[in-house]
């Protein structure tokens, strides 16, 4: 599979920056949803960029931080879970990856985005269903707001222990209902994720 596919086809077009845009944690019982939009060049291609979901932690780590290296521009954003709790979570998934196109140092002239998520944006855009693994620059979106999740919810372990966060990173694992049941949520659960166990 040619990885470059989509951008290719665009730059042809004359659409200079391609950006990709992916989000993390649309399911968790607690944290944010993280997005991220990556703007990368063709010329500086990162081996091994893949949807996140099928990397081991150690290999996106390594490249998260390529891709911060080489990238155009890149952003990531987080809607926490008061604000998805108020709007639901798929409206505060596509505030999420608006506010991290909108947060770029560079204006994309397309926009490539996960799933099929239409945003509120100026620019031209177009959505790819299993975009993380298809296409390149929004498998690296994923792999950076992957690391940055993941980052924040071991942080949050530490802050809430009893609810095995650093593991299960906020989503509905066993242990973790158990947790709920005997300790009641914290301030970072998602009240509308919850309301069975409350």
């Amino acid at each position: 599979m040619d990885k470059l596919a989509y951008e290719r086809e665009l730059h042809a077009q004359g659409k200079k920056y391609v950006c990709g845009v992916d989000e993390v944690g649309r399911g968790p019982l607690a944290g944010p949803v993280v997005c991220a939009a990556v703007i990368l060049s063709e010329d500086d291609f990162i081996e091994g960029v893949d949807d996140s979901k099928k990397l081991s932690a150690k290999k996106r780590e390594k490249l998260s931080e390529l891709i911060r290296q080489k990238a155009v521009a890149y952003a990531i954003c987080r809607v926490e879970p008061q604000i998805i709790d108020e709007i639901n979570i798929l409206q505060a998934t596509r505030l999420c990856m608006k506010n991290a196109v909108e947060s770029l140092s560079v204006r994309p002239d397309f926009v490539l985005t996960d799933g099929n998520m239409t945003l509120d944006i100026s620019v031209p855009q177009r959505s790819i269903v299993k975009g993380d693994a298809q296409c390149y620059c929004i498998g690296a979106a994923s792999i950076i707001a992957k690391v940055e999740r993941d980052a924040l919810m071991e942080e949050y372990a530490k802050i809430y222990p009893q609810y095995g966060f650093e593991k299960n990173i906020g989503y509905g694992t066993a242990a973790h209902i158990q947790a709920i049941k005997e300790f009641g949520l914290t301030p970072v659960h998602r009240r509308s994720f919850t309301k069975k166990w409350q």
